[in-house]
């Protein structure tokens, strides 16, 4: 990071100083074009160069010297947020606390997103054919609690323009808190539970969970699965634990999963319905680089209650980079290879399984592609070829969606 970076801090900042002290430095005199804005800093207390009496412009700064700058910044009561968060784990380093600035700023933040998908299923099962037309709205709400806690709720809008009626349908999907109790991070309320990727499961929760560590992190947790009035599976009791660090560019992984008294929600197969399931999993991914990564998974199912359907899986993920909100042209691809057995999943992510495939397994393969059209405006395309394992049923879905946010 160069140490002109500093210079343009300078305004953002807002530091102001009562007086100009003497110049403080010998390579930056006083006809040169950064003088006003250094020695403005200097002033404040804010930079102090290397000890030498010179600045070092033309020096790259390290992460660690850039906090400094930072905290420093923050001590005087600039108001520096983006700054803070880009360097959240440098200033925990130098025991500065974030959430000191995020206190000062508005106590409840309003985002949203909009979200815009059509998908074209083609299957063999009667009546399953068709096509899917939607807008989903989402306005979240953030309020800090105090310097621990945070509160967070979500309230959704669907219209269905499938039909005449245009069904809409409006509800109260997320309401959870935030916290730390000592060195662990709480979560509690209704909230998404996505585990094993979305492998497993990935909808509403009512529950709560801790997570402990940062290079190796343990998380467990308890509750209900209830995905409310949408469509999905239900348990009245789940337990589930996750453990996962890194070693070098090799990421693994763990997890265990408890679901007991399975039911199923609205335009769902009771394949499973009262059974309980037991499910484990390990994975493990590789990043060659920063812009392609390989993955794979194992999952093993308990399967009672599954007649006829193996007990086990896997999951091959292959990704390049990736599409981000804020970066207009970003792009990326992920291709995925699925061979799970119906008692490897309870509310698979995927959005082109069929409905009658859930309690039986399936294999078959997925390709998405996004791609930002302008900032916050974020496109994707999904193809999924799929079967099921008892040979009576495929399904090919093309899902294709438009992401606004703010």
């Amino acid at each position: 990071m160069k140490k002109s970076l500093v210079l343009a801090m300078a305004m953002a900042l807002g530091v102001t100083a009562s007086a100009y002290a003497a110049n403080p430095f010998s390579d930056v005199p006083a006809g040169h074009w950064a003088y006003d804005s250094v020695n403005k800093l200097a002033a404040a207390g804010v930079i102090d160069g290397y000890g030498d009496a010179t600045f070092g412009g033309d020096k790259l700064m390290t992460r660690y010297e850039m906090a400094q700058i930072v905290a420093k910044a923050m001590a005087k009561g600039a108001n520096v947020d983006k700054l803070a968060a880009e360097f959240a784990d440098e200033l925990d380093t130098l025991g500065v606390r974030v959430a000191n600035l995020e206190k000062k700023a508005d106590a409840v933040k309003i985002t949203g997103e909009v979200r815009y998908h059509y998908a074209d299923h083609d299957t063999k099962i009667k009546g399953k054919d068709g096509n899917e037309n939607k807008l989903r709205s989402r306005i979240w709400f953030n309020g800090a609690i105090n310097d621990d806690w945070t509160y967070t709720g979500m309230i959704q809008n669907e219209q269905n323009f499938d039909n005449d009626d245009g069904d809409e349908d409006t509800d109260f999907q997320r309401a959870y808190i935030n916290g730390k109790l000592g060195g662990v991070k709480v979560q509690g309320g209704r909230y998404n539970l996505k585990v094993a990727e979305g492998n497993v499961y990935d909808n509403r929760f009512d529950g709560i969970q801790a997570a402990y560590g940062k290079d190796v992190k343990l998380t467990v947790g308890y509750g209900e699965a209830d995905p409310g009035n949408h469509k999905g599976s239900k348990a009245d009791e789940v337990w589930y634990a996750e453990l996962g660090g890194k070693i070098s560019s090799l990421s693994l992984g763990a997890g265990y999963y408890d679901f007991k008294d399975i039911g199923r929600g609205e335009n769902l197969t009771a394949a499973a319905s009262g059974k309980d399931q037991e499910i484990w999993q390990v994975n493990a991914t590789y990043a060659f680089d920063k812009n392609f990564k390989l993955g794979a998974m194992y999952l093993n199912g308990d399967k009672d209650g599954y007649t006829g359907s193996d007990d086990d899986g896997y999951v091959v993920t292959a990704s390049y980079k990736g599409a981000k909100a804020s970066q207009p042209g970003s792009w990326g691809i992920v291709a995925k290879y699925y061979d799970q057995g119906g008692a490897s999943y309870v509310d698979h992510t995927m959005n082109g399984l069929a409905d009658s495939m859930t309690g039986k397994g399936f294999e078959g393969y997925s390709i998405f592609a996004n791609y930002a059209f302008a900032k916050n405006i974020v496109g994707q395309v999904e193809w999924y070829d799929l079967d099921g394992k008892d040979d009576s049923e495929d399904a090919e879905t093309l899902w294709a969606q438009l992401l606004f946010t703010f």
